[in-house]
């Protein structure tokens, strides 16, 4: 010991806390994906972080605001994890619609595993109805985004679950109409129609960010149609000058997320994380 002197020890010492890991106080823990997944309970929302085995510089974390298992090989899960990146996951509940209470449930897992040591911003995906969630929370926290990622996304509840404007639309099945009542406070259809904070309207501040989308779009999708949603926002946000790309499936529905070939995706979003 006296022979590895200071020096010696302080580096050993500094080795040994890099490979530690993040002491992250789970409830449970499982493998995923063949990693560690770690789940919590904060402030009464199921959230879960899965740890890759060989974390890159800096915690990078990619958040998919909802349906985190589906599709994993085609949206490049595999492979994020196997490039060092943290892979999050919170549960903030069954058709919130990234309305307010969804949003301020997403800051306070958000302010968990900052708090923990990773990095303070990073890449949210929005698969189907997690466009909502996805595109409201970087409208509100731009500073927390590095980048979008929507997959057959909803980016207006209009189209989504309330149908207006394509042949689902059926004013006897309220359904819609009461989840985004609920989630949204709005009262009759008239608010609702006029509503100016769907991920449609509010890119401008997204765009000054100048936080880049890339849009995963089925030309054959009737669930979520793009000509009300991912065509709009490609549209505009290339009008604001901001960066975008897509990859698009002529004769795709609204299944399979994904893309046929996931490294070129994978490829994209590190590259824009990572400037």
């Amino acid at each position: 010991m006296n022979r590895l002197g200071i020096a010696g020890i302080l580096l050993l010492t500094s080795c040994v806390c890099s490979f530690a890991g993040i002491d992250w106080q789970a409830k449970k823990s499982d493998v995923w994906l063949g990693h560690t997944r770690f789940y919590f309970d904060i402030e009464g929302v199921e959230c879960w972080v899965v740890e890759p085995k060989t974390p890159k510089q800096g915690n990078p974390w990619i958040w998919c605001t909802e349906w985190p298992t589906a599709f994993t090989d085609r949206t490049g899960t595999p492979m994020f994890l196997a490039n060092g990146y943290y892979f999050l996951y919170a549960k903030v509940g069954y058709m919130c619609l990234g309305g307010d209470v969804s949003l301020q449930k997403m800051d306070a897992f958000y302010r968990f595993f900052t708090a923990k040591g990773l990095r303070t911003k990073g890449v949210f995906t929005g698969v189907s109805r997690g466009g909502l969630y996805a595109f409201r929370f970087a409208w509100q926290h731009p500073e927390r985004v590095t980048c979008l990622y929507g997959d057959h996304a909803v980016l207006d509840f209009k189209s989504w679950p309330l149908h207006i404007g394509d042949r689902k639309f059926n004013a006897k099945d309220n359904s819609g109409f009461q989840a985004v009542k609920q989630m949204y406070g709005l009262q009759t259809w008239e608010e609702m129609l006029s509503y100016p904070y769907n991920p449609i309207d509010i890119l401008p501040k997204i765009a000054e960010a100048k936080i880049p989308i890339v849009l995963v779009i089925g030309d054959a999708d009737t669930e979520v149609p793009p000509e009300f949603n991912s065509n709009i926002v490609e549209y505009r946000y290339r009008k604001l000058g901001g960066e975008v790309k897509t990859f698009r499936y002529p004769k795709y529905q609204h299944h399979p997320h994904g893309v046929d070939n996931p490294h070129e995706l994978v490829d994209l979003i590190e590259s824009w994380d990572q400037r």
